[in-house]
């Protein structure tokens, strides 16, 4: 296993990172856990080298920070950096911020977390926190031995990142999302980057785009078995990740042991500027034929933002491209439904028109999401 400084905080951790967020379940039910092999999958990967294991307040409906925490008895919680989030979406006054991270550590069974991130920041939710003094929080359970380290996982664009980086002088850490798809989407390289010269260690999610990289249609396979490395898909994500050596750890949601054991053989062989030219130049290509997979010509350049009606234009085509591009209609349908809640579907789209003469490539916006919602609504 191979380890890296976790920026400024003195420690190391594993480049592995072991996320809770997709363990194994029983009857279809998220909620329900299977105990004996999450269990068995956790305690192998410690057992292997990995120190650092994430979780989340409501991962698996609330079950995930349950398991981990069974799963860390018996002499484990001492061989690993812990990591989970508080759920500032439910945050209403700042005694909630101990008293759910209180909860979690009950649920835990433990008496601290290395790691406590302020978990799925955007610019509403910043603007929440601080009027909640949620600094004031940190300082006082840091003081109180409850959590080590402070940080704040991200979804947002990067302007927003960059003020949360900037706003706070005692943050030790962020989690951003990051693949060789995603080089400029939310964060991005340059989020990436930005955090790391502030001295801030920078925790990976989503480095297989929830699975996608590991099931490359068969043209972009093509692409990759030029090289004769005879790298799976899964080594090409982790290794374009681990070239950075801004990058600390690499979490990955693992649902099988097997998926354990491929990415704990993986993460051996992982360091930072360990690509060559070469290797750069095929996952670029990759980058750019799964791209030309979209359907609907947007670049993102968001001259047709804001929306009066709230709808994230944007977001709606990228991920209308993103569902075409892999396959994924259950996925995607998913996280449009997640949109509905946030308010920013294409269902909110009140066809006024006026993103139509702000778009430079001259799309016609409003039957295109029309279109988004016929087709990415689920069926009831």
């Amino acid at each position: 296993m191979q380890y890296r400084d976790f920026g400024k905080t003195g420690i190391r951790t594993s480049l592995l990172g072991f996320g809770a967020m997709r363990l194994p379940t029983l009857n279809e039910d998220a909620s329900q856990i299977d105990e004996e092999k999450a269990i068995e999958m956790i305690r192998f990967a410690i057992e292997h080298g990995v120190n650092y294991v994430d979780t989340a307040y409501p991962y698996h409906g609330g079950s995930s920070e349950k398991v981990v925490g069974k799963a860390l008895q018996n002499g484990y919680r001492e061989k690993v950096f812990l990591a989970t989030k508080s759920p500032v979406w439910q945050v209403e006054k700042h005694e909630d911020f101990e008293r759910f991270l209180d909860q979690q550590l009950e649920k835990l069974q433990t008496d601290h977390v290395d790691m406590y991130l302020m978990h799925a920041l955007n610019k509403e939710r910043w603007e929440k926190i601080k009027a909640l003094r949620f600094f004031e929080f940190f300082e006082k359970a840091k003081a109180q031995g409850k959590i080590r380290f402070a940080g704040f996982s991200f979804h947002d664009k990067y302007p927003t990142f960059k003020e949360i980086v900037d706003g706070y002088d005692g943050w030790d850490f962020c989690q951003i999302q990051l693949n060789y798809m995603d080089v400029n989407y939310q964060a991005g390289v340059r989020g990436l980057k930005y955090a790391a010269s502030k001295g801030l260690a920078v925790v990976i999610m989503e480095p297989l785009k929830g699975g996608k990289l590991a099931k490359l249609p068969q043209k972009v396979q093509d692409i990759f078995r030029r090289n004769r490395k005879n790298w799976s898909a899964v080594e090409w994500s982790f290794r374009w990740l681990g070239n950075f050596p801004e990058v600390s750890v690499i979490l990955s949601g693992m649902s099988t042991l097997e998926h354990v054991k491929e990415n704990v053989e993986i993460m051996k062989n992982v360091t930072s500027n360990n690509l060559t030219e070469e290797d750069l130049k095929l996952i670029e290509e990759t980058r750019k034929t799964l791209g030309s997979f979209a359907v609907i010509n947007c670049t993102e350049c968001g001259y047709c933002m804001p929306c009066p009606s709230g709808v994230d234009i944007p977001e709606n085509f990228r991920l209308y491209n993103e569902t075409v591009m892999f396959g994924d209609w259950k996925g995607g349908r998913g996280i449009y439904k997640w949109l509905e809640g946030q308010k920013t579907a294409a269902s909110f789209c009140k066809e006024c028109g006026e993103c139509l003469s702000k778009c430079p490539q001259r799309l016609e916006i409003p039957s295109l999401l029309k279109k988004v919602d016929s087709e990415l609504t689920e069926v009831k």
